[in-house]
């Protein structure tokens, strides 16, 4: 079943050490020992698979290297108890497209525990419309609500908005009833983040905060960060007595400045979200979740879907922020 040709992305370096990369023709027998094999129908495009596909040191572990974080498809070959041929799964783990194989090829070979179900009620393309991000998204929701935040507790807030874990965070929270205050730094997407659930639209530079103060007015009942670095020390200090701020990401940077206050004086709650490393079934409980009582309405207005053989053409928009929501990536474009 491993015979014949495939289509994949693939990163190496030239005889200068240089990254190449492109989408090339190799055999399947070339695919790596694995669980399971998957014919790939869509995978997505992530700010992590851009460095990846770009061959960034620490993010590229392994060169030549297929880049995807995530893909959704059928199982067309399994040495798994847990998996059959036909069961149509989404794929995701800490390793796949940075070390492991990844999505942006038509077969991915991969661990049983990189599968997780595809819920019945959702297609490959709604796995990958939401992909990581949204699951990341869905993660921190769970945890506001695990920490036991209500609407009526007061505004919760999003940084990053635009991006695929900001958007989608904003659509589920304003689904379950929140006051939505959506961050972002596109003035033109104002329209588009209330379109989508937000009650309120603020300025990124709102959330920087040069003030020096330990604590800033009290805000926000919850936060999603998305940026990291001095926004996220601004929304620790402006956050209720009790709240709780999730975190997910540091484009805004990876230093984090801040004095014990917020914590000991307010009791202010720092949630680290680890996408990666979660249990294979917490992972398909959040899926569940996406596909049940949490379903998103309306994917496709957050998506652009980007056939295989053009993915380099969007690579740079999303390393220069220029990308707003989910880039789903087509990889059987027949």
């Amino acid at each position: 079943q491993r015979r014949g040709r495939m289509k994949c992305f693939l990163v190496d370096r030239d005889r200068d050490g240089n990254p190449t990369a492109a989408v090339v023709d190799v055999d399947a027998d070339q695919l790596p020992a694995g669980d399971v094999i998957v014919q790939v129908d869509y995978s997505s495009l992530n700010y992590k698979d851009a460095l990846a596909a770009t061959g960034t040191p620490g993010v590229a572990l392994d060169l030549p290297l297929v880049p995807g974080i995530d893909a959704a498809g059928k199982v067309v070959q399994s040495k798994s108890d847990s998996f059959r041929v036909g069961d149509q799964v989404i794929l995701a783990h800490e390793d796949l497209g940075t070390r492991l194989w990844g999505g942006w090829s038509q077969r991915v070979s991969a661990p049983a525990g990189a599968c997780i179900r595809l819920p019945a009620t959702l297609s490959s393309f709604d796995a990958m419309a939401l992909g990581t991000a949204g699951y990341t998204a869905a993660q921190s929701v769970d945890k506001i609500l695990a920490h036991g935040v209500a609407p009526q507790k007061g505004p919760v807030l999003v940084t990053g908005a635009t991006g695929g874990v900001g958007i989608i965070a904003v659509k589920l929270l304003a689904q379950l009833g929140f006051h939505v205050v959506a961050s972002t730094g596109k003035q033109q997407q104002h329209d588009w983040l209330m379109e989508h659930g937000a009650q309120e639209v603020i300025d990124r530079d709102e959330l920087i905060g040069d003030s020096g103060k330990p604590l800033l007015p009290a805000k926000w009942a919850a936060a999603v960060d998305t940026v990291g670095g001095s926004t996220l020390a601004t929304v620790i200090r402006s956050g209720q007595r009790g709240s709780i701020v999730t975190c997910c990401g540091m484009v805004g940077g990876k230093q984090l400045e801040l004095t014990v206050f917020p914590f000991i004086l307010r009791g202010v709650n720092l949630q680290g979200i680890d996408s990666a490393g979660a249990t294979q079934d917490y992972r398909q409980m959040i899926w569940d979740r996406l596909g049940g009582e949490w379903m998103i309405s309306d994917l496709e207005s957050l998506t652009k879907t980007v056939p295989l053989s053009e993915i380099s053409v969007a690579i740079p928009s999303i390393l220069k922020g220029q990308i707003s929501g989910r880039v789903v990536v087509q990889i059987n474009e027949d």
